[in-house]
């Protein structure tokens, strides 16, 4: 009889093989559990999305997406294509509609103010001289206006000017102003330098009070005051210049009653209260289109003063003086252009 003896290892020997178990088990599932284990977290911000499987899978539509986009860019760029032609379309008629409109003025106030033309014969060359001198001083004064007030506009003068207290502005303006215009027509015209600098003063008095308007307009409906100021004292110094001679001179009072009268209705909302509606809506209107009227025809009245000047320096009566001649052309170009930026400036808020 044989017997058989097994042995069982004690804990204490099971104990001491672990390390052999743990190098037998560091092979496969190992591996597996290495396959298996995560991926260490990165702290970039900005991470890869082309290894994103559903942003992979999401590649077809993100490209449809892009087409349509596309698709809508061009048809953008299109129809901006067309925009201006449409634009040029437009400006076409206000320029034909405009051109219209001076050619009509043009003829309306030929045929109405200007049926007696000149019995001598035309203007004399000392007159059209004198005219020319005259209008190249009011031209070089509207100029010096316009780039005065550009320069205040541009620097932050007129910020501060409308910031200040008003009634000082316009009492000190105006004091600077009539001054400086009467110092100009004092000074002979022999002595040039403070001729002009008194006329510089004045022009430079007139830019600030026109520069606020500059802030307040848009450069389109500046040009477009400007030029239909321009057409319309052009239309009226042509029929002073060739209707008979001293034939409006005569209107020179009620020419400064009308302005006395515009400038009341000025000052009309400062007196008025709020609720008197149609009292100011009426001197408004009055102070608009009534100005325009009494403005253009001092603009006639000027003209015709300028050649009776002109004759009369011719015969050494008086000294020629295209300054002081300028003056008051400045003067009727300001108030027709300042009516007329107005006049705009609420057809353009009825627009909208």
């Amino acid at each position: 009889m044989s017997f058989t003896f097994t042995i069982r290892a004690g804990p204490a020997r099971l104990a001491s093989r672990i390390p052999e178990f743990a190098k037998a088990s560091s092979g496969p599932a190992a591996a597996i559990r290495a396959f298996h284990k995560s991926a260490p977290k990165t702290t970039n911000f900005f991470t890869s999305r082309t290894t994103t499987p559903s942003l992979i899978a999401q590649k077809p539509a993100a490209n449809s997406l892009l087409a349509r986009l596309q698709g809508a860019r061009r048809g953008y760029q299109y129809h901006s294509h067309s925009q201006p032609q449409q634009d040029n379309g437009l400006l076409m008629r206000k320029l034909l509609v405009g051109g219209a409109m001076v050619g009509g003025t043009w003829v309306t106030l030929q045929f109405m103010f200007n049926r007696e033309t000149r019995a001598d014969g035309g203007m004399p060359a000392f007159e059209s001289s004198y005219l020319n001198k005259t209008f190249m001083h009011t031209g070089l004064g509207v100029g010096i206006i316009g780039l005065s007030a550009y320069q205040m506009l541009q620097s932050g003068f007129t910020y501060r000017l409308m910031a200040t207290n008003p009634w000082v502005v316009a009492i000190g303006g105006l004091a600077i102003s009539f001054g400086s215009m009467l110092a100009t027509r004092a000074i002979d015209p022999d002595n040039y330098i403070p001729k002009y600098a008194c006329w510089a003063v004045f022009n430079a008095t007139q830019a600030a009070f026109v520069a606020p308007l500059l802030a307040m307009a848009p450069p389109a409906l500046l040009a477009r005051a400007g030029l239909y100021t321009l057409a319309m004292m052009g239309s009226i110094s042509f029929i002073g210049a060739t209707a008979k001679q001293e034939k409006y001179l005569y209107i020179g009072g009620p020419l400064l009653a009308g302005a006395a009268i515009v400038a009341v209705s000025g000052f009309a909302p400062l007196v008025l209260p709020a609720t008197a509606v149609r009292t100011l809506a009426l001197t408004e209107s009055l102070w608009l289109y009534g100005g325009l009227a009494v403005f253009g025809g001092f603009t006639l009245y000027d003209v015709q003063k300028v050649l009776y000047h002109a004759r009369l320096a011719q015969a050494g009566v008086i000294k020629e003086d295209p300054v002081n001649e300028s003056i008051s052309l400045e003067l009727d170009f300001l108030n027709i252009f300042v009516r007329m930026v107005q006049i705009l400036m609420m057809q353009q808020n009825r627009r909208k």
